[in-house]
């Protein structure tokens, strides 16, 4: 099996288990750190590996085959091979990149033209050439190749939209069933749902994609310019019709409040930059609430940047030191604080995990998420 489902709750959606693939096993609920590029912006693999104790890590599709490209992707062995991660990976298929690219690309029923953002230079996305490349790319988990509707889309708009991405999905299942992973181990494509903020829409997409039997699916379109509780009732959506033994994931979500409120609607792994976006920009969550390093009351703080943080920096620097590298601009300021995000995130769901297993899920979010949104 692909997806154990080991421990769910009578009186809400959450569960907890786990997804087998042949780089190792995910606990989920899980949070994924981003490595767009083949890295893991500012984090040594090390650290992900023993720090942050990541499970999996993401590489993004259209990022990769800009730079360094299949070939070198392909003589490597795989992006495992070529960056030296022995977990597990997934890959987006590049579809919100190149959908970001306004005024880059066009957009026809056989794919996507687009200029690279690095070069200029005119490139084709369809849904069979971009499963070739997530082929060679080599990750476990795939994405289809879908358009990304803005949040703020019209009905017409996003029922096109969503109608195109099954349209291409089909393409994409056809491809990749025909295919085998270059490298010898299995590979798992998963469909994404759009559809907006359009109940009717989403519960199309959601059905129809849930006949497919593939091994997992994604909510994607999502934290895209919507209201949150708009975010929340379209996973309650979906959640309802997507089948229950197989693995959801919410793509690029986001906040630790918007992490527990979707897994207890029943969404199993995420995604999201803000961990070392914010990092980068002196933000750090903790269990006492978020903190901005750059205020000036931290600047004669000799405690450690966070006695409840599981990661070795939170223990090793101060945080009137943190404070200091962030104002002169040091590298090292910017990996700390990125460090401490994705450590805090994998305890997060760590912590959900052993709730929902203990039974008192609901309880433990209601007494701590007033508590993370506080602005220290």
């Amino acid at each position: 099996m692909f997806f154990d489902l080991q421990h769910t709750d009578p009186d809400s959606n959450v569960r907890a288990g786990v997804v087998h693939t042949d780089h190792g096993d995910i606990l989920t609920p899980i949070f994924m750190p981003v490595g767009t590029v083949g890295t893991v912006k500012g984090i040594h693999f090390r650290d992900l590996r023993h720090d942050i104790k990541a499970q999996i890590i993401l590489g993004n599709t259209y990022h990769l085959y800009l730079r360094p490209g299949t070939e070198i992707l392909h003589k490597a062995g795989g992006l495992h091979k070529f960056e030296g991660w022995d977990r597990p990976i997934l890959t987006d298929s590049g579809g919100y990149q190149v959908f970001s690219l306004t005024d880059l690309r066009k957009m026809t029923e056989e794919g996507v033209h687009f200029s690279s953002h690095i070069d200029g230079r005119k490139l084709f996305f369809t849904p069979e050439n971009v499963m070739d490349i997530e082929r060679e790319i080599g990750a476990d988990i795939v994405m289809a190749f879908d358009e990304c509707t803005p949040g703020t889309a019209d009905y017409n708009y996003a029922k096109q939209s969503m109608e195109r991405t099954n349209r291409w999905l089909e393409r994409c299942i056809t491809r990749f069933d025909s295919t085998e992973c270059p490298y010898g181990y299995k590979q798992h494509l998963f469909p994404i749902v759009q559809g907006c903020v359009y109940p009717d829409l989403r519960q199309e997409a959601a059905k129809r994609l849930s006949d497919l039997d593939r091994d997992g699916y994604a909510i994607g379109g999502l934290a895209v310019g919507e209201p949150e509780d708009k975010m929340y009732e379209m996973i309650e959506v979906v959640n309802d019709i997507l089948p229950k033994s197989k693995p959801r994931y919410l793509m690029g979500v986001g906040t630790p409040w918007n992490i527990l409120n979707a897994i207890e609607r029943g969404v199993d792994m995420f995604d999201c930059v803000m961990p070392t976006r914010n990092g980068r920009n002196g933000m750090i969550f903790t269990w006492r609430g978020v903190m901005n390093m750059r205020n000036k009351k931290w600047e004669d703080d000799f405690t450690e940047l966070d006695p409840t943080g599981t990661s070795y920096v939170d223990h090793e620097y101060t945080r009137a030191y943190v404070r200091h590298l962030i104002h002169a601009e040091e590298m090292l300021g910017l990996e700390i604080l990125s460090e401490h995000n994705l450590a805090f995130y994998l305890q997060l769901v760590g912590e959900a995990r052993k709730h929902i297993i203990t039974g008192d899920f609901k309880h433990w979010k209601d007494s701590v998420m007033p508590v993370l949104k506080q602005r220290l």
